[in-house]
């Protein structure tokens, strides 16, 4: 059971690809270094930005289907690799919860450079949402129009047993450089197939997690979980119905906690945790960009954070 825990936080670790705090060696750049970037424009100017935040041991590349999309639609998309994951140099060490939150602040800076005058929302994808949060609870300089968090690994607080953290807290002291993958467990990511299979086959996935890279993953969504009844809005919330990475209960238990107004909440029967890469990612992708029209969900799936459907002049603010 014990084993099924950190290969289920790994598992953003290896995303069932088919077939306590610690303080680890953080993932340095090189001086003069800047982080790989990905975007994705609109032939004429933006009418709105997007700066998309990916989970763990993935990369920019998660949102190549979505940016060409958004940007079909005139909203440019901005990805970059965090520190620690993708083509950074030591890619699979946990860089640690304050250098990710100085990224955050510094490419949310470099893209209202880019794009004075436009309005930026802010996009976190599972541990990217975690991200999102605690540099929002941190102080971080976000200057977000609205935030989009999809399927969001804030697994913390009383969701996570005692014993769970107390082996993870041994472990990662014990054998922090042990690696796990999850591919015992069945679980999947997604529904599509094919995605996964990229991703097996993509040298830039991290597909073997650290246990003290586990562990600093569980101290940031720690930080998100006691952090997200302060998060701002305008927000939008997406999750899965068949996640298997975070569990329902840990996403609902989030939730319950939100008081950002406006917030909507939207939850697919069809989305798994990839949700911008799953079957139905149409539906999540057409979601977000009518959501940052102040239009209602076209999947109808939009309700408050408190539980009752959303009014239309909530999704419109």
């Amino acid at each position: 059971m014990r084993l099924r825990l950190f290969a289920a936080l790994g598992l953003m670790a290896a995303m069932a690809l088919p077939a306590c705090t610690v303080t680890p060696l953080p993932a340095q750049l090189p001086e003069g270094a800047s982080l790989p970037r990905r975007a994705w424009l609109p032939e004429g100017p933006p009418r709105a930005v997007i700066l998309a935040v990916h989970g763990f041991n993935d990369y920019s590349n998660a949102f190549t289907e979505f940016g060409e999309f958004a940007a079909d639609h005139g909203i440019a998309v901005h990805a970059y690799d965090q520190r620690g994951f993708g083509a950074n140099p030591a890619a699979g060490r946990w860089p640690g919860m304050r250098a990710l939150i100085a990224d955050l602040e510094l490419e949310r800076a470099r893209i209202g450079r880019l794009h004075p005058g436009r309005p930026v929302y802010i996009l976190g994808e599972s541990m990217g949402a975690a991200v999102v949060i605690a540099a929002v609870a941190r102080g971080a300089d976000l200057d977000a129009d609205g935030f989009i968090l999809t399927a969001p690994a804030v697994w913390g607080g009383d969701q996570l047993n005692p014993l769970y953290r107390a082996t993870l807290w041994l472990a990662a002291r014990l054998a922090p450089g042990l690696k796990l993958t999850g591919r015992s467990l069945g679980v999947m990511a997604s529904d599509n197939i094919e995605a996964l299979q990229a991703l097996s086959a993509d040298p830039l996935f991290i597909k073997e997690t650290r246990v003290d890279a586990i562990a600093g993953l569980v101290d940031l969504m720690d930080t998100a979980y006691a952090a997200a009844g302060a998060f701002p809005g305008p927000l939008l919330v997406m999750v899965g119905e068949n996640d298997e990475i975070v569990p329902p209960g840990a996403q609902t238990a989030m939730i319950e906690r939100l008081r950002a107004t406006p917030c909507v909440h939207s939850v697919y029967p069809d989305g798994w945790h990839l949700l911008l890469r799953d079957l139905q990612r149409r539906v999540v992708w057409q979601d977000i960009i009518a959501w940052i029209d102040g239009e209602p969900l076209p999947s109808g799936r939009g309700e408050s954070c408190g539980g009752e459907a959303a009014p239309i002049a909530a999704l419109a603010e």
